[in-house]
This record gives C-alpha cells, sequence and structure tokens, in this order.
C-alpha cells in the first residue's frame, strides 16, 4: 500500500482500486468501477465501513415476488463491481456443460426433487473462492432455508442481508397486472404502463396476454411460500444484526436511495 497527498487535510491509501480517504471528521471511500482508466466515484462511509479495502462482503437481497430485489440486487452489484451470483444460473450452466454437478441436478429436477443443501451448500462455497468473489458477491437465491444460512455462517464471511418489504396486495397488483406480447415479448402493465389501444402491443400489433403464472391465484401461492421460507430467515439475521430493511412501495429510484442511506454508500 502507498500513499499520496490528495489536497489539504486529505490523504489517499491505495490499495489495488479501493481508495479510503480520511479527513479530521469524515472517512470516504473513492472507488474505481472497472479496470484502470475507469472513473473514480466518492462515496461518504463510517470507518467501519473500511474492510471494504481488505475484506469481503457479500449481500443477499430478499423480498416478495414484485419487490424489485432482482433490480436492485443488480444495481448494487453494478455500482461496487462485484459478481451477482445466481444458484439457478449456476446450476444451469453445468447442466448445459454436462458437468457432475450438473448431471446430478440435472437428475434432481427431472424426478421432481428440491437440489439438497448439501449440493447447494457446496456450490456456493466454491463459488465464493473464486477470485472475482475477493470484494464479495450479490448472492441471488441463497440462502433459500435456515440450514443454508446457518451453513453460511460456518463459512466466517462478511454477510449483510437487504430486506425489500412489500404487502401482498401490492404484490398481486404489481405482478398480475402484467400483460406480454404474444409475438415480440414486449411486457405492460394495465395501469402503470397501459398500451395505447387495450390488448395490443404498441410495437408490433401483437395480442397482449397474462402469463398463467402471473395470475393471482399463483401468486399467492407463491407469496405463501416465500413466507413459509423467509421468516426464519429474517429471524435469523434479525438477531445477529445483519438485516437492514428498505420500503418497496416507492418507486424503482426511491427504493435505490433508501437502500444506499441504509447502506451509508
Amino acid at each position: 500500500m502507498t500513499s499520496h497527498s490528495a489536497g489539504i487535510g486529505l490523504q489517499i491509501a491505495i490499495e489495488s482500486s479501493w481508495y479510503c480517504v480520511i479527513t479530521m471528521n469524515s472517512s470516504f471511500c473513492l472507488c474505481r468501477l472497472g479496470g484502470p482508466g475507469a472513473p473514480f466515484y466518492f462515496c461518504s462511509i463510517p470507518l467501519h465501513y473500511h474492510l471494504f479495502m481488505d475484506t469481503a462482503r457479500h449481500y443477499i437481497f430478499l423480498g416478495p415476488p414484485g419487490s424489485g430485489k432482482g433490480t436492485q440486487a443488480k444495481e448494487l452489484a453494478n455500482i461496487l463491481g462485484i459478481p451477482h451470483v445466481s444458484t439457478g444460473e449456476i446450476f444451469r450452466d453445468n447442466i448445459a456443460r454436462g458437468t457432475e454437478l450438473g448431471k446430478k441436478v440435472d437428475e434432481l429436477l427431472k424426478a421432481g426433487r428440491l437440489v439438497s443443501d448439501d449440493v447447494t451448500n457446496a456450490v456456493v462455497s466454491n463459488r465464493l473462492k473464486q477470485t472475482d468473489a475477493a470484494r464479495g458477491v450479490i448472492l441471488d437465491g441463497f440462502p433459500r432455508s435456515l440450514p443454508q444460512a446457518e451453513y453460511l455462517a460456518t463459512l466466517s464471511v462478511d454477510v449483510l442481508v437487504v430486506l425489500i418489504e412489500l404487502p401482498d396486495d401490492e404484490a398481486v397488483q404489481r405482478i398480475s397486472g402484467r400483460r406480454t406480447c404474444s409475438q415480440c415479448g414486449a411486457i405492460y402493465h394495465i395501469e402503470y404502463k397501459p398500451a395505447s389501444k387495450s390488448g395490443v402491443c404498441d410495437t408490433c400489433g401483437g395480442e397482449l396476454k397474462q402469463r398463467n403464472d402471473e395470475t393471482e391465484e399463483v401468486i399467492r401461492g407463491r407469496l405463501s411460500i416465500y413466507h413459509k421460507q423467509t421468516e426464519p430467515l429474517i429471524k435469523f439475521y434479525t438477531s445477529s444484526g445483519q438485516l437492514i430493511r428498505v420500503n418497496g412501495l416507492p418507486p424503482i429510484y426511491e427504493v435505490t436511495a433508501q437502500m444506499w442511506a441504509l447502506l451509508k454508500l
């Protein structure tokens, strides 16, 4: 690590692509999003957030269907320049490549069985050891159960959980109101993004339909499963002080701003 002057009262400690700028009363993280030559950004952070320089921080997003957790997870991954790791994508990639793991997962899925915690835990553990995870990852689809969360805790990794809260009725309204073009795949919403002509795609004139998995009955079922699976995780991470709560009702950009403030980024 080297040190360079950055003006009166500022010292920049250079550590890879992360920088720490310390003043008399506060500290900042100066991060480069990308490789050499990429722009730098200042983020005001408390001193205990200097762990970004030396240790990985992994983020877990929880939230009901329609809460926008996927959107916010990808936004955070882009801003921090860390991988967005989806266990589902890892499984699909291994199946496509015909690996031993892929064959095992494919057999389980074809038999209508869930991938066991042992297999999923091993996949995640291996992924976190890869070089691009050195500064942390966004975990998508893991943990889904209390045993998985307890296993993650045994890895002695730093974890922060973002819970995006949304009332069930709002989740139902957001998802059941979607309409998809049967020809070009464009997505509309009967309230938030209606087509100029009801039932007709503005782009290609195709018929707009509601997907079978976006009916109110199906969504209510998904929400019931979500609450059953997630409540133990919420209690687990609340008790360990690793969970922050974000109101998912406002527009996307307001939810993002809320999250930044709570994460102190």
